[in-house]
């Protein structure tokens, strides 16, 4: 890294934030942790975020929309790495994701600001596990095309942080709690233990960043007294109609701290009988 660290947490979110490189992304993010866990870091600013811009990405992968990635079965090494690829770049994303809910919303708890650096943290954590295994594979980050979806929702909500925790980890990260499941399944039933065992760790860590997203999103809530579960419902009627789709993995969004009524709602958005 040039220069001196940061001693300041929102500049220390900005530098790991504007980092293009993936192995220096998540190396500078440990870096970040560590200091915030050593406790030396200020957490005040007296300046304004920039405007929301692009995060710090290498060239590859190139960005295409969502149909043109093919579809492939995770019974092939072709398949699989298909799947570490989308996987790992989810993680990439997280890691920006994570910083930029730091760097962008000023004026919160501390613990806020801690517990966005820790999902910051273990998303670089993940990611290198998944860097391992798509080298394992004879594959790495870049080799296939990925798309864009999380960063863009990243941008709409960047003028407000009730709607930031609502959308991004309460519908578009717990997308992953959802789908993991049967991820799982696909390679145990393929003998591929080794990615079954990364998997059930991301699985593991995931439901802890979407409980954040909660915790956050109800205290924001309760600042402007507002019913958590109407404005989620609200959020999502202005921001998610189309996007939201079945299954639902509603033992771990309950971990997450979803309400019986809000499963209820996502699925009749999705067109998916309630249980």
């Amino acid at each position: 890294m040039n220069g001196r660290a940061p001693d300041n947490l929102f500049a220390w979110a900005k530098r790991c934030l504007d980092c293009a490189d993936p192995g220096q992304k998540a190396g500078l993010t440990r870096q970040a942790f560590s200091a915030v866990l050593a406790g030396t870091l200020d957490f005040s600013s007296r300046d304004e975020p920039e405007p929301f811009a692009d995060a710090g990405r290498p060239p590859r992968p190139v960005l295409v929309a969502p149909r043109e990635l093919p579809r492939r079965s995770p019974a092939s090494r072709e398949g699989r790495i298909a799947l570490l690829h989308a996987i790992a770049h989810i993680e990439f994303n997280a890691i920006n994701l994570a910083w930029d809910a730091v760097y962008r919303f000023r004026g919160l708890p501390p613990r806020y600001y801690q517990d966005w650096a820790r999902v910051a943290a273990e998303e670089a954590y993940h990611f290198g596990l998944l860097q391992a295994r798509l080298a394992a594979f004879g594959a790495a980050y870049g080799d296939l095309d990925a798309h864009d979806g999380l960063w863009a929702t990243a941008g709409r909500t960047a003028h407000d942080p009730l709607v930031r925790m609502a959308l991004v980890p309460r519908v578009l990260e717990a997308r992953g709690l959802d789908v993991t499941p049967g991820m799982i399944e696909r390679l145990r039933k393929v003998g591929d233990n080794e990615t079954v065992a990364l998997l059930n760790i991301i699985l593991r860590d995931e439901i802890g960043h979407v409980e954040i997203g909660t915790r956050w999103f109800h205290y924001l809530c309760a600042q402007r007294r507002l019913d958590p579960e109407r404005t989620f419902t609200d959020l999502l009627d202005e921001y998610m109609r189309g996007v939201v789709r079945p299954p639902f993995h509603r033992e771990a969004r309950r971990r997450a701290g979803f309400s019986d009524s809000e499963l209820r709602y996502l699925e009749s958005m999705s067109g998916q009988k309630g249980r």
